[in-house]
């Protein structure tokens, strides 16, 4: 049953679509999408003009998780210019940064099908196929996006190095950078970044990336990979970025023994990547960018549990994420052995 201030939220949404569509339009289903600790998600039904149309409204919360975290109107512009090539992204809609209407800066896209949750996409039996096909999808997929021309899709106010600077300087900066503002004293993730500062890769590509390309931002429906959702981290940098995040342990949901998200070895990953990109992988580049992938993301679980500790943003979810950070401190010292100090 739907509260006042939930027919509230209904009626104003109506009342936009409304306005945005000049046609009658009515709500007749809203379901709150789970797994979105940095964006308010929410599928909804809608009778425009008669027409029933399946769509999702993405909305930002009081507080973020991430400064460099793109605003609705940049994430909405950025998915746009990825439908346009080719990508496997829902077809975006509508677009407000105007409080007077939820509240908060928000955009609505076309709902499509699939499953999310990282766990039941490992674990499913109806997804059994599709876990045999994501591989290969995931690196046509990672493929076209670091194909995406920022400039012709006018998306040139992505963040990246400056010149002179490389990816991997870039990230180490801005990771001292988020520790020191949390005031965060960490001995592992200290020395996990000093070793990462002397062992930087020596080549690097400078592509569009994605910034968060990994289980749980891929719907998944019987067939394989039906979307590529979550683009507000994108950002300019080094694609080997991409490949190391989406090896990391976390990512796998348990099946460690797939170090590729959990669903295929790392090397048939990186060869089926080759093939569609054209380009040849350094896999010690890969490892580096696994190493600080895991140290980023225990900074960011950091972040987030911040959000809830600050008052801001109480939420039990983003309080746990803060005992997370933990976990990524061992793994990076596991990983930092594994390779050689």
């Amino acid at each position: 049953m739907m509260t006042s201030s939930s027919d509230d939220f209904k009626a104003s949404l109506e009342a936009y679509l409304a306005d945005e569509t000049g046609t009658d339009v009515r709500i007749t289903a809203m379901t709150p999408l789970a797994g979105g600790a940095s964006r308010d998600s929410w599928a909804f039904t809608a009778e425009i003009d008669g027409d029933v149309q399946h769509l999702v409204l993405r909305k930002d919360f009081p507080t973020t998780m991430n400064e460099q975290a793109l605003t609705r109107q940049q994430e909405f512009q950025l998915m746009n210019a990825a439908y346009e090539s080719g990508v496997k992204v829902a077809r975006m809609r509508f677009q407000s940064d105007d409080p007077a209407i939820l509240g908060l800066p928000f955009f609505i896209m076309d709902f499509v099908q699939g499953v999310s949750i990282g766990r039941k996409v490992i674990k499913s039996p109806e997804l059994a196929v599709a876990r045999d096909r994501l591989a290969p999808q995931m690196a046509e997929q990672l493929a076209l996006i670091h194909r995406m021309d920022p400039a012709a899709h006018g998306i040139d106010f992505l963040d990246g190095p400056a010149d002179g600077v490389s990816p991997a300087q870039y990230v180490l900066d801005h990771t001292y950078a988020v520790l020191d503002e949390l005031g965060v004293n960490s001995p592992p993730f200290e020395f996990a970044l000093r070793w990462c500062a002397d062992h930087q890769p020596t080549t690097h590509a400078v592509t569009f990336v994605h910034g968060d390309f990994r289980l749980g931002n891929l719907l998944v429906d019987a067939h394989g990979l039906a979307a590529v959702i979550d683009w507000e981290f994108g950002h300019i940098g080094d694609p080997l970025e991409e490949i190391g995040y989406l090896c990391m342990r976390d990512w796998r949901f348990g099946n460690d023994h797939l170090h590729a998200a959990g669903v295929a070895h790392r090397e048939t990953f990186i060869t089926a990547y080759e093939q569609h990109s054209g380009t040849s992988v350094d896999r010690a580049a890969v490892d580096w960018w696994e190493i600080i992938g895991n140290i980023r993301w225990g900074v960011i679980c950091l972040a987030q549990a911040e959000r809830h500790l600050s008052g801001k943003d109480p939420s039990v979810e983003l309080a746990s994420l803060g005992r997370r950070s933990a976990e990524m401190q061992l793994e990076v010292l596991h990983l930092i052995e594994k390779v050689g100090i």
